[in-house]
C-alpha cells in the first residue's frame, strides 16, 4: 500500500492557532496520520485490486465455459 503523505506539523499547528492545547494536537495528529496511512487506499492500491479482480473474473469464466462445454458433449 503506498504511503499517503498527510503534514502532521501544519495540522498541529493550524489546531494550536484555532486554541487547542499543543500536546492534544500532536496526540490527534499522530492519531489521524496513523488512520490514513492504514485505512485509506489510494488510486494505485484500488487499480491493483481492478486488475487482480479482473483477472479472477477471467479465470472464473474460463472454467464455467469449460465445465458448459464439457456438459454439452456428455448430453
Amino acid at each position: 500500500m503506498a504511503t499517503i503523505v498527510f503534514d502532521t506539523h501544519a495540522f498541529v499547528k493550524e489546531l494550536a492557532e484555532a486554541g487547542m492545547p499543543e500536546k492534544q494536537a500532536e496526540v490527534l495528529a499522530r492519531s489521524q496520520a496513523t488512520l490514513i496511512n492504514e485505512t485509506l487506499a489510494t488510486k494505485q492500491d484500488l487499480k491493483e485490486l481492478e486488475l487482480r479482480l479482473t483477472i479472477r473474473l477471467g479465470s472464473m469464466m474460463v472454467v464455467a465455459i469449460g465445465v458448459v462445454a464439457a456438459l454439452v458433449k456428455l448430453l
